[in-house]
């Protein structure tokens, strides 16, 4: 683990949402995918998906680790599949040893 990942870890997650036209994420370790319709990115609290209209990339500080978007945003929700599916794993690991 480098510096830039152990900084970002110690920031506080948190998002604000202006009148749906504006929203500011923090706590931002990277983004993995964007476009003008859907926004993918790993927060310090798990993967977070943005979704909406005409989206577009305002502000980033990898540093801060602080997102700024702009658009029409119509929703957004934690991708939490992940840890789901290692609980489900482990269990069967465990009846079948």
């Amino acid at each position: 683990m480098d510096k830039t990942d152990s900084a970002i870890t110690n920031y506080n997650h948190g998002i604000s949402v202006i009148e749906r036209k504006n929203i500011i994420v923090t706590g931002v370790k990277k983004i993995d995918n964007f476009d003008s319709e859907e926004f993918l990115m790993e927060t310090t609290m798990g993967y977070l998906v943005i979704k909406g209209e005409e989206l577009e990339l305002i502000k980033l500080d990898t540093m801060q680790g602080n997102v700024s978007i702009k658009g029409l945003i119509k929703s957004f929700a934690y991708a939490d599949e992940g840890k789901t599916k290692d609980k489900q794993n482990s269990i069967f690991n465990r009846l079948f040893k």
